[in-house]
């Protein structure tokens, strides 16, 4: 399959599997244990109908969306999603090019591959920082510091990861550390020419810049990883954490990783701006609910604070849900990594450009020409 013969977003994960070899593929597609939790993202949305109303002028849309003082084109954000260098060399950038040319934001992970410098370099206006609170109480304040000098206006703190998770897909396939050529994985590798000749032309493993200036000088890009994976997760992440990130970070600060309402209540209550529901696409804990259907609750809770929600979104309607519930916004995760696998930084925009279509499709049948006008008037339960 070409580019220009995608029409929707599994499309595009259709062509990542075809270029990935399976262990990549499967690190991006899998979850935890048994997977329950990726079906249930992905149910939440389809628990819902929508409610047309007729008889409306529709002829102009506005699919826009003011969030933090900024208004972005279209109600979609590109979630943080780490080793993307892994699947395409200058995955990072590429990631943070597209949201500058399509004006939507870019949430860097903080397992990238690329520097948050660079980030904030190629899109000033539109990068955001996911921050991985570590062991090391020094190294996160110097973090923190690199990213309010980068000019970054927005941190985000994800708190949903507080011991690695077991996701089987990875055990199976070698796609561990430490990393190990295998029979198999060498056998992928030669059955994907195209990405393992991207691979060795680039050095092989891509370097964690982000972490390297915490590494011993000449640390190589295994020694950088090894080190991230000692200093996260922070298994000691505590509201005291919150209020300390507080102090130092002086923009807009958002909490990720929020399902229930009682903890939305206490990070707003310590400062944070704005909170994105998410289960971490259900690659942590697999029996968790689904932030959709958690969405009306914590939006009752916070009902002043700008809600972002993310895990499962694979359609434009995806997102209208996520608004009638009470979503300021949402963010796209696993497409995104098949865009730009697939197709590098015209994937991405080619994804882009998919949800922003859908969603103006959508609101137009509903009868509400502005995408911030619409709320749970327009829905019904199954």
């Amino acid at each position: 399959m070409k580019l220009d013969q995608v029409i929707n977003l599994h499309d595009l994960q259709t062509m990542a599997r075809q270029r990935l070899p399976r262990m990549a593929f499967d690190f991006i597609e899998g979850g935890a244990d048994d997977e329950l939790g990726l079906r249930n993202n992905r149910e939440a949305f389809e628990r819902w109908r929508m409610l047309p109303r007729f008889m409306v002028d529709v002829g102009q849309r506005d699919v826009s969306v003011e969030l933090f003082g900024r208004r972005y084109s279209t109600p979609v954000g590109i979630s943080p999603m780490g080793l993307a260098g892994m699947f395409r060399p200058g995955a990072d950038a590429m990631f943070a090019e597209a949201a500058a040319r399509h004006n939507i934001p870019y949430i860097m992970s903080g397992a990238s591959n690329e520097s948050l410098e660079t980030a904030a370099r190629i899109a000033p206006d539109h990068a955001w920082f996911q921050l991985y609170r570590t062991l090391d109480e020094g190294i996160n304040e110097h973090l923190v510091g690199r990213v309010r000098d980068s000019g970054i206006s927005t941190l985000v703190l994800t708190v949903d990861v507080v011991t690695n998770s077991n996701r089987e897909r990875n055990r199976r396939n070698g796609f561990l550390r430490p990393f190990k050529i295998t029979p198999s994985i060498a056998l992928q590798a030669l059955l994907h020419p195209r990405w393992t000749l991207d691979y060795l032309r680039s050095g092989g493993h891509p370097m964690m810049q982000n972490w390297q200036p915490y590494a011993a000088a000449g640390a190589k890009a295994d020694d950088v990883a090894d080190m991230f994976g000692k200093l996260t997760p922070a298994s000691n992440n505590t509201w005291h954490s919150l209020e300390k990130l507080r102090r130092w970070w002086p923009r807009k600060l958002l909490v990720k990783g929020v399902l229930h309402p009682d903890d939305a209540r206490q990070a707003v209550a310590l400062g944070a701006d704005g909170l994105i529901v998410s289960n971490h696409g259900s690659r942590q804990l697999d029996r968790t609910v689904s932030p959709l259907e958690m969405l009306p609750e914590i939006h009752a809770a916070v009902p002043d604070t700008p809600l972002i929600l993310d895990s499962g979104v694979r359609r434009g309607s995806d997102i209208v849900l996520a608004r009638c519930l009470g979503a300021r916004f949402a963010l796209c995760g696993r497409p995104m990594m098949y865009s730009v696998a697939a197709a590098g930084s015209a994937g991405v925009g080619r994804a882009i450009g998919i949800l922003n279509n859908e969603v103006d499709k959508v609101i137009a049948q509903l009868g509400c020409p502005r995408f911030e006008d619409l709320s749970m008037d327009y829905l019904r339960r199954a």
